[in-house]
This record gives structure tokens, sequence and C-alpha cells, in this order.
């Protein structure tokens, strides 16, 4: 089962907000040469590496919320320009929708099981509440 990474989107609105952000970066010159791939570079390594490339995600938080992901492709190590070595998570462009999930402030990133992850959009079983709706008592805080 795999294993995936809950992060912050600091500054974004809205998935369509953190779209326009990825698509910007992808335009730029991209010295790194990670070619297709959304890239984050954070300072710590995940220890669990191995568990994150075997399908795992990003499930990007919005405003509070749970509302898409990322597939992780691979995970580089690189050295800034200050000579410190980080990690590139690098992602798969494209954003999936996900059923909301309410999530509090958090520094860094966090690990999230796979049976703790909200489900992507268009899977929705019967009876459970329709995305918007969720989306929308969650922000009420009734959720």
């Amino acid at each position: 089962m795999a294993l995936n990474l809950i992060k912050l989107s600091v500054g974004t609105q809205s998935v369509e907000g953190l779209e326009d952000w990825i698509g910007r970066r992808a335009k730029q010159k991209r010295p790194r040469g990670f070619g297709p791939y959304h890239d984050h570079i954070t300072r710590m390594h995940p220890k669990r590496a191995d568990e994150l490339l075997d399908g795992g995600s990003i499930y990007w938080v919005i405003k509070g919320v749970i509302l898409c992901r990322q597939t992780i492709a691979q995970i580089k190590k690189v050295t800034g320009e200050d000579g410190i070595e980080r990690s590139a998570l690098l992602m798969d462009p494209p954003l999936i929708r996900t059923q909301p999930q309410m999530r509090r402030a958090f520094q860094g990133w966090r690990y999230l099981r796979a049976e703790d992850a909200p489900a992507d959009l268009g899977t929705r079983q019967t009876g459970e509440t329709p995305p918007d709706l969720h989306l929308k008592l969650a922000e009420l805080g009734l959720l």
C-alpha cells in the first residue's frame, strides 16, 4: 500500500490557482533539469522514500482543506547554491482533484497513510456527500 505526503500550498486560494502557479513555473527556464516534472524542494529527505515511490502522492492542502494531489514520480538529492543538500520531490504535473478533507495548519510536510487519504473525485460511492457540499460544510466548520 502506497504512502503519501501531505503539504500546505501556502498562498494558494484554489486548485485553479495551484494549476496556474505550476504552469507558470513550467514555462520558466529550469536550471535543475527536472524535465516535465513539477518539483518541490524540501530541506529534509523523506526517510520512507521507497514507500512514497511505490505509487505515493503529495496531497495539497489549500485554505485548510485537502483538494487535490499529484503523483510522486521521483525523489532526488540536490545541492543548493548555499552548498546545503536538500531533496527534490518530482511530481507529475497534472493535479488530481480529491474529495475535500479538512486539515489543520502544520509546518513542512507529513506522511499520510493510504487509508487516511481522501478519495479521488469521480470515485465517490453512493451515499457519500457530494464534493461541493462537503467543501461547504468544511468551510462552515461542520466537519
